[in-house]
């Protein structure tokens, strides 16, 4: 199975499997626990500084002898110091969110890095390509973190005729279910984040997890709207007291105060009240913690049963 699918030989890795580079939590164990299984996994580096990025690359290398990767957020104030980590540490494959890596792409191909960015459009896509993305990224607004706002639904089949790279989607995937729908729409891998936070290898707090088994369907919130760069997380104290703030019209500078250290608060404090528990919609299905080992193998088990049910309902 998938000996011929294009991110799978362009990556050399052995399932179509992403997971999502989310910081504080996207760390070297589980990034090399995804990729041990199969799968690409991708430390995020988020606004670490240069050193501690370093650090993880090194662990993961340390840990797995299989390809993984670093998603750099564009607007981290480490920017150009996180690139040149990338560079000398030869990381196999970089993803990218917040920007255009446009500048980058040169010195990343030289050392044979992937370069495969995330969009939330097809104008986006159709730039990133020119600019030599190997493939990219189609994350609707079903995500978890920060978001764009077309659904995965009608932004992956738009992006996969605009573009002619593979394309990976993402957004509101937890299961070969969802697995199925993103390769019917002309998808050639997924991505995931949510799913792999509530996996053992993770090492966001127990009460972060806790939080997320709880969520039903509704239970995700959008705030920071007003600010330019949504974020999606689990509604609690601190979603009320900003959702009341933009809608009093409350300073952006009060606003961008209110979030600063929110993310980590709820991921390494466990303080889930008061700090920002990202994850996508997705939440109100994940009833379980298991090792990253199960949750690809569950995938990728129940990919032929999908199919097969969706070939005998079509018959």
């Amino acid at each position: 199975m998938f000996e011929n699918n294009a991110i799978c030989k362009l990556l050399n890795i052995k399932y179509p499997i992403f997971q999502g580079g989310m910081a504080w939590i996207g760390t070297a164990e589980l990034a090399s626990a995804v990729s041990n299984a199969g799968g690409l996994g991708i430390i995020g580096a988020g606004h670490m500084p240069p050193e501690i990025l370093r650090n993880e690359i090194q662990k993961c290398k340390g840990w797995t002898d299989k390809p993984f990767g670093v998603n750099i957020m564009l607007m981290s104030p480490y920017v150009r110091e996180v690139m040149q980590v990338v560079l000398d540490e030869k990381v196999p494959v970089v993803t990218t969110g917040a920007g255009n890596p446009g500048e980058y792409v040169p010195a990343l191909k030289e050392i044979g890095t992937k370069v495969i960015p995330v969009v939330a459009s097809v104008a986006l896509a159709r730039r990133l390509v020119r600019s030599g993305a190997d493939a990219v990224i189609a994350e609707g607004t079903e995500s978890g973190g920060h978001i764009g706002e077309i659904t995965t639904m009608a932004l992956l089949p738009q992006v996969v005729d605009a573009v002619d790279v593979p394309v990976i989607g993402a957004g509101g995937i937890a299961d070969s279910r969802g697995m199925a729908a993103a390769f019917a729409l002309g998808a050639k891998a997924v991505q995931m984040g949510s799913r792999f936070v509530m996996s053992e290898e993770c090492i966001a707090h127990p009460d972060y997890k806790k939080m997320i088994l709880k969520a039903k369907d509704r239970s995700t919130v959008v705030t920071g709207r007003t600010l330019g760069h949504p974020a999606r997380v689990l509604a609690n104290k601190l979603t009320r007291k900003f959702q009341e703030m933009e809608a009093a019209g409350a300073p952006a500078e009060e606003l961008e105060k209110l979030g600063v250290g929110s993310l980590h608060r709820a991921t390494h404090e466990g303080d889930v009240q008061n700090g920002s528990v990202m994850i996508g919609e997705i939440s109100g299905m994940l009833d379980d913690i298991k090792p990253v080992s199960q949750i690809i193998e569950d995938m990728i088990k129940g990919l032929p049963g999908v199919i097969g049910t969706i070939r005998q309902d079509c018959e």
